[in-house]
């Protein structure tokens, strides 16, 4: 209860904050929706080139694109870790962080949070609203439930591998170009894993499984039945990428010396 109280408190400073200055925060929206659309044009002009790709119609894969963009709106508003090693470790703002009575990576979670990252969720939702009709998908009632479970699964996953990048910090402080690297890689499990070759499948599935971000759970609301052990194994490899993560990111604290020489 002590988390979730300080949790909402945060919520409401970030808000308060934010619309001290809405214009800039109606750009930042603005620009994210932006982004978005020019991801959904690509898929378009890709398919105005050929009716299949490795036998996935042009709905099938805006629904796919429509599912990622949940997770990975939840993902980007609340783990927006990615100048961790410059910020917190060279800088030695990570010393302040240690002084707090929650848990380090909490705290960073909190203060570096970016809630308007929240629409492209909505955005998703409504991309995949517009690929079922278009593709005649029936809502049952537990798809609901399992499109959360699906979605909690996806963000673990997410969370787990960068935070596990961030932790290399803790070992070595020099500045790595890893972390720009990996945002771009996991752009791909936003396609079917399918139209790339076995390597790079197996890397998306068991080594960097962003595949179970997109295209493993939104194969099951798309009756892919091939790809439902992948579907539901997706909150479990959320919860072992996301548990590792998390006792790594402990052990390297122990091994935190602070910021100075």
């Amino acid at each position: 209860m002590f988390h979730i109280s300080i949790f909402f408190q945060y919520v409401a400073q970030y808000l308060k904050t934010r619309l001290e200055y809405r214009t800039n925060l109606f750009v930042e929206i603005l620009t994210d929706f932006l982004f978005q659309a020019v991801n959904f044009v690509f898929i378009l002009v890709v398919f105005g080139h050929t009716q299949m790709l490795s036998g996935w119609t042009r709905e099938e894969i805006i629904f796919i694109y429509g599912f990622f963009l949940v997770p990975y709106a939840l993902f980007t508003a609340f783990f927006n870790i990615w100048d961790f090693n410059e910020r917190y470790i060279i800088k030695g703002e990570f010393d302040r962080i240690l002084t707090r009575p929650i848990h380090s990576l909490f705290q960073i979670i909190l203060e570096r949070m970016e809630l308007e990252s929240l629409f492209g969720g909505l955005t998703g939702i409504a991309v995949m609203l517009y690929a079922g009709k278009m593709l005649d998908l029936d809502l049952r009632w537990f798809d609901p439930l399992l499109f959360v479970i699906f979605v909690i699964g996806g963000v673990l996953v997410y969370a787990g591998i960068f935070v596990l990048i961030a932790c290399i910090s803790f070992w070595s402080d020099a500045k790595s170009s890893i972390m720009p690297m990996m945002y771009n890689i996991s752009n791909y499990g936003r396609y079917p894993v399918d139209i790339y070759n076995k390597v790079i499948r197996f890397i998306l599935t068991w080594i960097l499984p962003f595949a179970f971000v997109g295209v493993y759970p939104a194969s099951f609301f798309l009756e892919k039945s091939e790809w439902y052990f992948y579907a539901f194994l997706t909150p479990i490899m959320g919860i072992v990428f996301f548990g590792i993560s998390i006792i790594v990111w402990n052990e390297g604290v122990k091994r935190y010396r602070g910021a100075g020489n």
